[in-house]
């Protein structure tokens, strides 16, 4: 297994648990007091890109061996002439071909174009009840900086206050508190997703949603993703509720209806259910058949009036990911996310986490290869996101890299969610009025935010950019999560901007698998990204011998 560092003294980070690839702890807490480096960028923005204390301080790199296969033995080219992607109106002189130039804006889609500004997107964020907590900060700050959230699987079912009547939604309350949060503030750039799942599917989730909102969702079928195998879980810990979601239709574990098990919770014994989503196609034996309901889905929808369609899909075998490509570019749809083993989870089986899939790397590899054989044939490949332990801005430009040109988007969990954890616990501590409201989890502030200051003005460092946008009198209902949101996105941003300068790109359509290179021989192999020292190697002996 790769060791990776738990403390950077460059940028003056350090994880408080075991640090995964995307340098988030493998256990990331709402509670958390600091200081991994997506925590503090959620505060200090683009200052976590340079190293800490200058003018007293050198600093040197420390990634030099790289072991394994992983994003991290891919390596970011740069080249010493050319520009390319520039737009209209900038010349190739030095004063424009300057990194704050570069157009992070993408778009993805079939027949109907999402713009969006920075070309990143959530995961899914469903039934887990801290996705619920903190949805004002999430949603905000996704809105506010013009990028897709997803609102996960299971949202209606779990909701104790939904009507639900003979496979109709009557009454959704958490699912559109989710949606109109989201649509509030945006303006444009950017989209709300809902996915739906089996339960999803039965509970009428698509009806409800294209007769109240029409196309200004986008409906996300989901197959799996990249933590597990099974459906979604969450963790109830009363009874009456483990009994409602059984009622509801969940499979509940241990089953709250035996008496002998609540005899036992009520003494303590057990003292939670685990309330699991079912599998889908089990009554499927082979690939026809599958094509065969999957596009008598989409008919299905696409007669209801959904315009925009999208697919996640999870580690599974090679098989379900050619599936998977091929039945979403035959039917049209906007998107397909490829979500790698190694991404994130409310409550997926530890262990399952740990050994089951295909890592993302490679399924991510494989994904383009399978693209490509699509496209040799002519075919207009469905536009993809890539998934699975994604979390700095040099791993958004590796994946964009490692799937261009088909990979518009990144598709990041975990990452994303931290900036609302820190700026509600901030939110809370300042006005403690409303520490139970935003779900702030301290007493006071902790040094790491300290140090920055002791207001919201003076803490976070999008603070002004995005009063700018939005003016003095809006920023007094923005949630200091959404803020914090805004500070990270800014500090990504900015990060990819100065790779893609250094790699000549201007835009983002102009990032190639040539601008990355395998940092081993058996990461070369795997993704068919050539070793460094090959790459270029025929034009530089024509340099020398030509």
């Amino acid at each position: 297994m790769i060791s990776w560092p738990k403390q950077n003294d460059v940028l003056g980070t350090v994880n408080r648990g075991n640090p995964a690839e995307s340098g988030l702890c493998t256990l990331c807490r709402a509670d958390c007091q600091g200081k991994c480096e997506t925590w503090m960028a959620s505060i200090a923005g683009r200052k976590l890109l340079y190293p800490r204390d200058f003018g007293i301080v050198t600093a040197g790199s420390a990634n030099t061996s790289h072991i394994g296969i992983s994003y991290n033995s891919l390596r970011i080219l740069g080249y010493n002439y050319g520009a390319y992607g520039l737009a209209s109106g900038l010349s190739d002189s030095a004063d424009d071909c300057i990194f704050p130039n570069v157009d992070t804006a993408a778009a993805f889609g079939s027949n109907v174009k999402t713009r969006v500004k920075l070309p990143i997107m959530t995961g899914a964020l469903g039934s887990t009840f801290i996705a619920a907590k903190y949805w004002d900060s999430f949603a905000i700050g996704a809105a506010l900086v013009g990028i897709p959230i997803v609102v996960g699987e299971n949202v209606v079912g779990i909701d104790k206050e939904a009507v639900i009547e003979n496979g109709r939604i009557i009454k959704a309350p958490e699912l559109d508190r989710r949606i109109q949060t989201y649509l509030k503030y945006y303006d444009g750039y950017g989209a709300i997703i809902v996915q739906m799942n089996v339960e999803d599917t039965r509970n009428g989730v698509a009806e409800y949603l294209i007769e109240k909102y029409g196309d200004q969702v986008i409906l996300e079928l989901k197959w799996g993703q990249g933590a597990k195998d099974i459906g979604g879980e969450i963790q109830v810990a009363d009874l009456n509720y483990a009994l409602f979601l059984k009622n509801r239709g969940y499979v509940v574990d241990p089953d709250p209806s035996i008496p002998a098990v609540q005899e036992a919770f009520k003494n303590g014994a057990i003292k939670s259910f685990a309330r699991h989503s079912r599998l889908g196609y089990t009554d499927l034996s082979s690939v026809e058949e599958v094509k065969a309901n999957f596009m008598s889905s989409i008919k299905y929808l696409r007669e209801l009036g959904y315009k925009r369609i999208t697919l996640k899909t999870g580690s599974y075998g090679v098989e379900a990911l050619a599936m998977a490509i091929r039945f979403a570019t035959e039917a049209q749809l906007d998107l397909l996310t490829v979500d790698g083993s190694g991404g994130g989870t409310g409550m997926s089986p530890w262990n399952m986490m740990e050994s089951w899939g295909v890592p993302s790397i490679l399924l991510h590899a494989k994904a383009y290869e399978y693209a490509s054989l699509l496209a040799a044939r002519g075919k207009k490949v469905v536009d993809m996101a890539f998934a699975g332990g994604l979390a700095r801005e040099d791993q958004i430009f590796k994946a964009l890299a490692l799937g261009a040109p088909y990979v518009k988007l990144i598709c990041m969990g975990r990452a994303l969610m931290i900036p609302g954890f820190v700026g509600a616990n901030i939110e809370g501590v300042l006005h403690p009025e409303k520490r139970e409201q935003v779900n702030g989890n301290w007493d006071s502030l902790p040094r790491n935010v300290s140090e920055f200051g002791s207001k919201a003005e003076e803490i976070f460092a999008g603070y002004y950019d995005l009063q700018k946008k939005i003016g003095a009198e809006a920023m007094k209902e923005i949630p200091y999560g959404a803020i914090a949101f805004w500070t990270l996105a800014d500090k990504l941003a900015a990060g990819l901007q100065q790779l893609m300068a250094g790699a000549r790109k201007f835009s983002l359509e102009q990032i190639s698998r040539n601008d990355i290179a395998a940092a081993n021989r058996e990461t070369e192999a795997e993704t068919g990204i050539p070793f460094i020292t090959d790459v270029q190697d025929e034009l530089a002996r024509k340099v020398l011998l030509g």
